[in-house]
């Protein structure tokens, strides 16, 4: 892959950026500038809707669901092209959103995970660490600010002239590093979070941002969809593009309680999609496609906007929702946080009135750095001329031709124990073929690899790279040029790895269970500890918790400790903020809670001060947003009288 660098040339006039032309009179100056607003407002309106953890098998797009009900994406369908063969950068939500701003590969912006609502800020991936010694690998220290210094979809869009707005989730930093600072003129509700704040059904947490007095239990895709629609009606006479990035359809999982109960009395419990929550959750979502669309339609502005519609990662299926997960990617193998086809491969219609033909598919390969260089190149616009792009503009796909066949990578250095999980690998599409290298997976730290036939096996059931090296061979070398030429901050090998604690044959294989009551641990190591809405296991002396959800924890009797409390315990987690609860002896007692971050680089210290005066009855360690795995080594608890020295 060689990073396409921009250039008038191909990319038509660039008005913004040429500075080698001579004008000789004030007043042609003038004309110009007036010359360039006047071009900006007949340019077409772009408007990109990104849907969060929405699977390819959750619309009615594919033919692949019979539960969800998508009626208004399969109205913008009709107005565009549909793709079948749609990727996401990354089988996580912000380096695809990263990569859809600035058209730049994850693997060069060192944003590989969901950190940026994190405290920590880091501009610059760095090598790892440390590792568990069951771990062959060390994942890189990821960044977790989209730097300003990029341009931007929003802010080139911005010069020339078009009204910007971003409404909707952004989880790529937090102030200075926000929507308003990377070119957008409006950024609501201005949340730097992973998820909605608190709920998706009012009353929400966000800070100067409140449900319609006058529409009580309002959804929040309601009310953005009302937010946007009015950015639309001020704009209307201008350019604008405006980011709709919803919150749905990630967790927390909630919906309208009568949507819930519509969903419901439709369940088939032989269909693996069976969440009524989920259901309502993706149709709300919908209801908020089709009030834009309704807006569009109502102002006369369908003609002359263009509309992305696609998802930021594939489908969850390792979160726990009505004793079920929330959906099912089949007949695609994996889900959201692994780079199996499901957890990357999601639905995309393009609507370029003009360009695309109404109601067409396409099964051109496209991805989420390639929306960059359309718009550019459908806007006869450009960047600096230096500026590298790891995408390819796809107007020719737009227009129903065939693309050239330029290789697809996704770049996730990182092993978050989900169902279907890989250490952390690498992936290169090329036509049908697929090749995953696992860094440094093999026998003597040499890289392990997994070759798919995807016209063939789209559920990646066959590994075929024994018996095709020569492919193999091949398709890594176009993974090495990637890595060199982004500048990818590589997973190392781990000095502390121990072979006798690694166990080949649990790679991949989910330990989800869809009943999530609490479970004891069936060993005396325990201690009295029970894993909550997880699943716990001890193997050679760690505590291994699985299946991780928002509500999941560790939880202990304490029984012998009375008064100030200092618990401290050896853990290994994603990184994030968490929190211990306590609760006191006695009928009243009721949970107090404190906060701990976990910096996720590998095994860490975590110490807690409890303030306690009389008996300490409850202990729960919980664990941050998004983590689905975890380790613990040993918990320690002192107070004045008692000391409780678990080595699980």
């Amino acid at each position: 892959m060689k990073p396409f660098r921009q250039n008038a040339k191909s990319y038509g006039k660039c008005y913004h950026a040429r500075t080698d032309l001579v004008l000789g009179l004030w007043a042609f100056v003038f004309f110009q500038l007036f010359a360039v607003h006047a071009l900006a407002a007949r340019k077409p309106n772009v408007l990109f809707i990104l849907a969060d953890d929405l699977g390819w098998s959750d619309t009615t797009l594919y033919g692949t669901t019979k539960f969800y009900q998508t009626p208004n994406i399969e109205r913008l369908a009709k107005r565009g092209v549909t793709f079948t063969r749609a990727y996401s950068a990354s089988p996580l939500c912000s380096p695809t959103r990263s990569a859809i701003l600035t058209g730049l590969s994850p693997a060069r912006t060192g944003i590989t995970a969901p950190n940026g609502h994190l405290p920590d800020v880091v501009l610059q991936a760095k090598v790892g660490k440390k590792a568990a010694p069951n771990e062959k690998t060390i994942s890189p220290i990821v960044v977790t600010r989209l730097k300003p210094s990029y341009p931007t979809l929003p802010r080139l869009l911005k010069e020339a002239g078009y009204a910007t707005g971003h409404f909707g989730k952004w989880h790529l930093g937090t102030e200075p590093y926000s929507p308003l600072q990377h070119g957008f003129d409006v950024d609501v509700p201005h949340w730097p979070g992973p998820g909605p704040a608190g709920s998706f059904v009012a009353p929400w947490k966000f800070k100067d941002f409140d449900a319609d007095v006058s529409t009580p239990d309002q959804h929040i895709e309601d009310r953005m969809a009302k937010e946007a629609v009015a950015f639309i009606e001020k704009h209307k006479d201008r350019s604008f593009y405006l980011n709709y990035w919803m919150f749905s359809v990630h967790a927390p999982f909630d919906a309208k309680k009568a949507l819930i109960e519509k969903h419901r009395a439709r369940t088939d419990p032989r269909d693996p999609q069976r969440s009524p929550t989920y259901a309502a959750m993706i149709e709300s979502m919908d209801d908020a496609i089709g009030t834009l669309l309704d807006a569009l339609d109502r102002l006369k502005l369908a003609d002359s906007t263009i509309i992305i519609f696609t998802s930021d990662n594939g489908g969850n299926m390792y979160n726990s929702v009505d004793k079920t997960t929330p959906t099912s990617n089949l007949p695609l193998r994996g889900g959201k946080a692994t780079l199996f086809e499901g957890g990357t491969r999601v639905p995309c219609v393009a609507v370029w009135p003009g360009i695309t033909r109404p109601g067409s598919r396409s099964d051109a390969m496209i991805q989420s750095e390639d929306y960059f260089p359309t718009l550019l190149a459908g806007l006869d616009l450009c960047a600096t001329p230096d500026h590298i792009l790891d995408g390819s503009s796809i107007l020719p796909a737009l227009k129903g031709e065939k693309l050239d066949g330029t290789p697809k990578f996704q770049y996730f250095p990182h092993s978050p124990g989900v169902p279907d999980w890989l250490p952390p690998a690498v992936s290169v599409h090329r036509e049908e073929w697929k090749l995953i290298r696992i860094f440094h997976g093999g026998e003597k730290g040499v890289h392990r690899y997994l070759l798919y036939d995807l016209g063939k096996d789209p559920g990646e059931s066959k590994n075929l790279a024994d018996t095709m090296p020569e492919l193999v061979t091949e398709m890594d070398a176009l993974i090495e040029k990637f890595l060199t030429e982004t500048g990818a901050v590589r997973p190392v090998r781990n000095p502390a790895f121990d072979p006798a604690k690694y166990r080949l044959e649990q790679e991949g294989i989910s330990t989800l269970q869809e009943k999530r009551k609490p479970t004891p641990i069936e060993k005396p190591a325990s201690q009295g500890w029970r894993a909550a809405e997880c699943q716990g296991e001890m193997r050679e002396g760690i505590m291994h918790l699985t299946g991780i959800g928002d509500t999941s924890f560790l939880g202990l009797t304490a029984g012998n400790l009375r008064g100030a409390t200092s618990i401290r315990f050896r853990i290994k987690a994603k990184s994030g903020q968490s929190h211990l609860d306590w609760l006191p002896d006695g009928p009243t007692g009721k949970a107090q809670r404190i906060d701990f971050i976990i910096k996720g680089d590998g095994w860490e210290e975590v110490s807690v001060q409890v303030p306690a005066v009389g008996a300490v009855a409850i202990v729960r360690i919980y664990f941050p947003k998004e983590t689905t795995a975890a380790q613990l080594d040993w918990v320690e608890m002192q107070s004045e009288k008692a000391r409780l020295q678990l080595k699980f």
